[in-house]
């Protein structure tokens, strides 16, 4: 098929690695989406934030930002069919430096996000002999090297290396990087279908048994009862809006660069809609296994579920969950379903994250993707040791991943609303494009107002609130310590955007032509 401009879209296209299929897109997005923190983030957000109340703004902030957010990267990775530096540029010249910073949050984001993973992998193995004993909170701390940190109060950096975290960290790298380089269809895909499916099940597997627990319907009860009242709190909506949004892995390159793989009839509505209702289940299903585990807990050892401690955060997965497999018969099991699922779910994620960044790499630099998921993985390992691997990790992660997230991933998603919607009107273009391809037409006058007004609205609200708190009352820890690792962060993608931004391209990013919708329409 040849469009109006003379150039032949398939021929196009073909250059481009696609995926096998609907399908195989369909389990990489939702395998991107489900991943760490829909298991150990979803469950306390909703408890602290209304309990079952909370489903109600989380409902609509999934309809009023998270599909159309979804979908938008959806119609900008396939309609412009690239990296999401390649992406911005074909959408405007001046809008390469948004698809560059959205690489650059992936690239710092996966140098910590592996050591979880890894710190996940390790702990399967101590679950087969439950390790930590009766002491698991001391236990992870060991294990992480915190006791080498000053019990000054002030956690300063530690280049100190953690030697229980090397080998599964070294693992989850070599896994991320052979994954990539392997490329979309050999790689990608095939690591999505084998894993999602036993994510799914083995999850499954632990919650029935969370269920049969003694005390699982206090937990529940906690969980799900309505606090009517919390609805009245904005704290509470902001809170569903933040959810949504970083759980669905959109606005910072991931969505946008698998839909790119895409073949060019492709029902991206309808892909759009399982996959993120996918995703909203999986928390749920997520927020059901833990705090039935959580009601158990709490029966054993006679306190209500509001008295236990690391409910949400990173102690309800390596203290709580542990304390609990010591506690229950057969907990040895429990613990290598609840571990191996929460490295499997990391491990879908990872993949997704370096995908951005290689192809955004290769791309520019005319590389294949083996040498792609090099460049960018080796660098980025030696960071993911060095910063994270360390002592201090745990520290370094927790202001990182705060500042990276609730500040760069918020101002991307907003500047891409804003260019998209208001600076260069292409809500239309795009909601034409979105029907085109897909098996209905259901895209029109409600997305371009979410996208243009409602969303940039609502994430402005808490991106301005998120940076005016951080520089006037800091984040958790001391100024210097912050100014290192938050705001040296976001300084160092910046400059990353820029020098990224001003080198030439080593391919001819500028004579591709999107679809003919015209034609393409004729054709549906």
């Amino acid at each position: 098929m040849t469009s109006s401009t003379g150039v032949d879209d398939s021929a196009q296209t073909s250059q481009r690695e696609q995926w096998s299929g609907q399908l195989g897109f369909l389990v990489a997005a939702i395998g991107s989406a489900v991943g760490l923190g829909n298991i150990w983030r979803f469950p306390g957000v909703a408890y602290e934030n209304g309990g079952g109340a909370f489903i109600v703004p989380y409902t609509i902030a999934l309809l009023c930002a998270g599909i159309p957010v979804l979908f938008l990267d959806y119609a900008l990775g396939h309609r412009f069919r690239g990296s999401a530096p390649a992406v911005f540029r074909r959408l405007s010249e001046k809008l390469e430096w948004l698809g560059w910073f959205q690489v650059l949050i992936c690239f710092v984001i996966m140098t910590y996000y592996a050591v979880v993973v890894a710190w996940a992998l390790r702990y399967t193995v101590f679950s087969v002999t439950k390790a930590w004993g009766d002491d698991a909170k001391g236990f992870f701390n060991n294990y992480i090297g915190l006791g080498e940190i000053s019990a000054a109060g002030a956690p300063a950096y530690s280049a100190t290396p953690v030697a229980g975290v090397i080998i599964p960290l070294l693992i989850v790298w070599v896994f991320g990087l052979v994954t990539i380089g392997l490329g979309v269809s050999k790689g990608v895909e095939k690591a999505n279908k084998i894993f999602l499916p036993l994510l799914v099940i083995m999850f499954a597997a632990l919650v029935v048994r969370a269920l049969l627990l003694p005390g699982s319907g206090e937990g529940l009860d906690a969980l799900f009862t309505p606090k009517w009242s919390a609805l009245g709190d904005y704290r509470v909506w902001m809170a569903a809006f933040g959810q949504i949004f970083f759980s669905l892995s959109v606005a910072f390159g991931i969505m946008l660069t698998y839909s790119s793989y895409l073949k060019k009839r492709s029902n991206l509505v309808g892909t759009g809609l399982v996959a993120g209702f996918a995703n909203s289940s999986f928390e749920i299903l997520a927020g059901i296994g833990v705090f039935a585990t959580l009601g158990y807990m709490a029966h054993v050892e006679g306190v209500n579920v509001s008295e236990l401690d690391d409910i949400a955060s990173v102690g309800l997965s390596f203290v709580t969950f542990p304390t609990v497999i010591s506690q229950m018969p057969g907990g040895a099991l429990f613990g290598v379903l609840f571990f191996a699922s929460f490295s499997m779910a990391g491990l879908t994620s990872f993949i997704s994250i370096i995908q951005v960044v290689a192809a955004g790499i290769g791309e520019k630099f005319n590389l294949d993707p083996m040498r792609a998921s090099l460049a960018v993985g080796l660098p980025s390992a030696a960071l993911s040791f060095i910063l994270f691997g360390t002592s201090s990790g745990l520290y370094d992660l927790d202001v990182v991943d705060a500042f990276i997230n609730n500040i760069g991933v918020v101002g991307s998603a907003i500047v891409m609303c804003v260019a998209v919607g208001w600076i260069l009107r292409r809500t239309g273009l795009l909601a034409r494009h979105l029907n085109a391809v897909s098996e209905s037409s259901m895209v029109g006058l409600w997305w371009k107002v979410l996208i243009a007004g409602v969303v940039p609205l609502l994430l402005g609200y808490m991106f301005i609130q998120t940076f005016w708190s951080y520089a006037t009352e800091g984040y958790a820890y001391t100024k210097s310590f912050e100014a290192v690792f938050g705001w040296g962060m976001l300084l160092l993608c910046a400059v990353g955007t820029a020098v990224l931004t001003l080198i030439p391209w080593r391919t001819p990013v500028d004579s591709f032509k999107p679809l003919d919708l015209d034609e393409h329409e004729e054709v549906k």
